[in-house]
Order: structure tokens, then sequence, then C-alpha cells
């Protein structure tokens, strides 16, 4: 590695919201130091309208904003533009694939996740996972007769949801749709919506959204959870039908075989890809989606390194956000929690919990720095989220798909069909998870059972009836 350019104080890699919200975090407890931001693109991602929701339930949303709007907030913070090529964390320095070297005394790795593709370097298939992909997709619906979406994530559920005027076949490997949020009663619920008329958009979507030209060198930033407001989703005939496992005898999975004929052959009414499920059927299609999740993005840093990687190939990281290397932490998806996590949460792999982590991992930075002493941060006590899938309001606490309880829990659900749909996860009589789809204004108090966990077997099912007003009765 070369002679180092300039030694920062504190280094974070990844314009995404941890990184970002790292860097604020940091800028602000130590506002004299000195903080660069190693990013691919010139964006990044910044949390607005930020809302504190209930003790731990949290909403925002997320902009894409040149990286100079925070250079010009925090005159200490250098941005630096460029893709990481590798890290020596002997030498405390990270070389930049413009052959920059950049020397650190601390470092914070959020370089995000990417996209597990069905199929590498393939022309038909597309992977969304940051801004580019997402304007990629725009330009190739628009000509596009069918597609298929592979996935059962949120950016699978959200596409098929918003994509108009062209058939879509929806393959999904398990039984219900959108399974890492729901269960197959809420999938029911939910159902009906693909088949019903949109509401028209209350207004149009007021976040200012910032495009270039070129592309960004290496992985951009992910999504954000509106990712598809302000772009054009429309195929090009005027047709719309979903079709999921209920159309057919076997649930699909995701074993895909790929016939690309020969364009010379092509014959009226052919398709340029095929693709083959595991339940024999095959269809023909414009392009696929791939939209089935990430892997951390933990490539640049690993080689001559001794990082301890989790199962799921995310970095290590201890109750101080600190990985196994000297002066390394990590935050967002590149990273796995691996302390004796609270029996109420678990890591996903979403928006809030990348805020969270940066903003934490930003605060350990700064509290080894000025030898203070810092306690794991109160979000990762309960697992919260607030989403919107298929236009409803979707809150999800705790254990809500029951992770990890194994046989001995019981499950109250409340549905009105079109309205809401309540579940409530109890494990020896206390509550330990809920879904709330629709306006049902029980987050808060919800949140209080599981946090309090207190003895609810004397309620019984009365807990979601209706008639009763719970929220008084746990005031």
């Amino acid at each position: 590695m070369a002679h180092k350019e300039k030694t920062f104080q504190f280094v974070i890699v990844g314009g995404g919201i941890a990184g970002v919200t790292c860097v604020e975090q940091l800028s602000s407890q130590i506002q004299s130091a000195d903080v660069a931001l190693i990013t691919a693109g010139p964006h990044i991602k910044a949390v607005t309208n930020y809302k504190q929701v209930s003790k731990t339930l949290e909403e925002f949303d997320i902009e894409e904003q040149p990286s100079s709007v925070l250079e010009e907030k925090f005159p200490n913070l250098t941005v630096i533009h460029s893709a990481v090529k590798c890290l020596n964390t002997q030498s405390h320095a990270v070389e930049t694939a413009d052959g920059r070297v950049i020397g650190y005394e601390k470092l914070c790795i959020c370089s995000g996740g990417r996209p597990k593709l069905l199929s590498d370097g393939n022309p038909y298939v597309l992977g969304i996972r940051d801004t580019d992909s997402a304007q990629a997709l725009q330009k190739r619906l628009s000509k596009a007769r069918r597609i298929v979406v592979v996935g059962n994530g949120g950016i699978a559920l959200e596409l098929v949801y918003e994509v108009e005027g062209c058939e879509v076949i929806w393959a999904v490997k398990d039984k219900a749709i959108g399974n890492t949020f729901f269960d197959a009663g809420a999938a029911q619920f939910l159902i009906p919506s693909l088949e019903a008329d949109k509401p028209q958009s209350a207004a149009p979507c007021k976040r200012i959204r910032y495009t270039t030209e070129e592309p960004a060198a290496g992985p951009g930033s992910a999504l954000g959870p509106d990712w598809h407001e302000g772009i054009v989703l429309r195929g090009a005939e005027t047709t719309f039908a979903v079709w999921t496992s209920d159309s057919f005898s076997h649930p699909f999975f995701f074993s895909f075989s790929f016939f690309i004929p020969c364009f010379s052959s092509l014959s009226v009414g052919s398709w340029p890809v095929y693709i083959q499920l595991t339940n024999g059927k095959s269809f023909g299609c414009d392009f696929i989606v791939s939209a089935t999740g990430v892997v951390p993005n933990t490539e640049p840093f690993l080689h001559g390194n001794s990082f301890a990687l989790a199962d799921d190939g995310g970095l290590r990281v201890d109750d101080h956000m600190m990985t196994s290397e000297p002066d390394v932490y990590a935050a967002g998806d590149v990273c796995t929690a691996c302390w004796e996590l609270s029996p109420l949460w678990q890591q996903m792999r979403l928006w809030t919990q990348a805020r969270q982590m940066g903003w934490y991992a930003g605060r350990c930075m700064a509290a080894c720095v000025l030898a203070e002493p810092i306690e794991l941060d109160f979000c990762f006590e309960l697992f919260s989220h607030i989403t919107k899938f298929f236009n409803y309001k979707v809150v999800l606490l705790g254990k809500f798909n029951g992770q990890g309880l194994g046989p001995d829990h019981e499950l109250l659900v409340r549905c009105t069909k079109g309205q809401e749909y309540v579940k409530a996860v109890l494990s020896g009589g206390k509550m330990v998870g809920a879904v709330l789809i629709g306006e049902t204004d029980l987050e808060e108090t919800f949140e209080n059972l599981i946090l309090n966990q207190m003895d609810l077997t004397q309620y019984g099912e009365d807990l979601l009836n209706p008639n009763i007003d719970i929220e008084d009765y746990f005031d």
C-alpha cells in the first residue's frame, strides 16, 4: 500500500443511512474531530422528517442528497468520492479505487448489502437495490408486456403492487406472500389489494430527488422505503395480472433454469427469456426481476485481514459495534449483531436498524475517544418497525412471527376485511410480539404490554375484543 495521503481521526465507509447517521452522530459529539466519509456515489442518503412515534417506534423519510449538503452542515467533514479497493487493518489505512490511501485512527464500515442475484451477468435478470437499478427498471418496464418477479421480501411486495400496465408473474418459494414480515393470515388479508383498484395518490411525492447521468462506481446506497415514489412503473400493455403460488398446485421454489434462445430463431409471440420453475411450469417474459434479498457487502475489506464473520457472512460486531479487528467498527447491513440479544429483538436488514446501528456506532466511537462509559442502546431492547405495504400501514413488534419461540406460543388474531389485521403473539401468558396492519392505533399499547411483560392470562381472547377499549384498560 502506498504512502498515506492523510490520516483522519474517524473514517466512515458508505454513504447509505448507517454511514451518514454515524457521521452526523460523531460530528455532533466531537465537533473538532477530523471525519472522512468515503462513498462510491455522488449522493448520500439522509434521514428527514424523523418522528419518534413511541419508546421504540420511529418513522422517517429517506432523501437522496448531494454529499455537499453534509459537508456544509459539518465543516469538520471531508467526503471522498470513490469505492474502496482494500483495507489494511494493521497499518490503519484504506485504499480507494482511484489510488488514494487514507489513514484512520478509528474506522466504521457501513458498506451495506449487495443483491443476491439469481444469475450474475445475465442481461435478462435485473436486481433492484439502488437508485440506478430502479431507474433501469423504469426504462425497461416501459417496453415490457410481461415480467417475472422472483422474491418475497419488501421490494418484491412493493413491486408487484406498484407495477401497472403489464402482466406480472410473481414467483414465491414460500406458501404465503411476504413471509419475512407476515404469517399466512396476514398474507390472505393483503392479497385482495392486488386485484383492487389502487387509491389515487393524495399528493405527488414532495421529497427532492437528485439524479445523475453517470452511474456510480461500485454499488450505490440501498433504496429508500418509498423508492417507487416518483418512478413510473408502467409497462407497455394495459392488462395486469398477478400469479402467485395459489394459481398452481405447488408453491414455487428458487431453482430456476434460464433458456435464452438464439434471436434469429425467435418467432412471433416468442419471449426473449424463459424461466422454469420447480413445479414444472415454464413462462416466457421480457425480463426477470431478482428481488431475493441482499448479502453483506464485505468484499473489499476481507483480504489480508482477519475479520470474524457470522454465519450469514456479515462482520461480527459486539455490543459496542466493534468488529474483531482493532479500531474497526461496523453498522447496518454489512454487520451481524453477535452480542447476547434481548429475547424481544432480532436483527433484520431494514432501514430502521441501519439508522439505529449507525447512530449507536457513532456514539460508541465518540465514547471510546472521550473515555466515557456507554451502555447498549434501548432501541436493541425491542424489535420495532413501521412500514407500508399495499397502501396499508404495517407495524411489527417483538417476535412478530413467533421467531425462535418453539411450539408453546399462542396467537390471538382479529381481522376486519379491507380494514385491519391485528395479531398478538403470546408466550407463557405474556405478549412477546405483534403485527398491526391498518390504522389500528394499538402500537403504543402493545409496545408497553410487550416491554412490561405483564401477565395477560386473565384477559384471554378479550385482549382483542373490538368492543373493549384496550388502551383504557392498560393505561
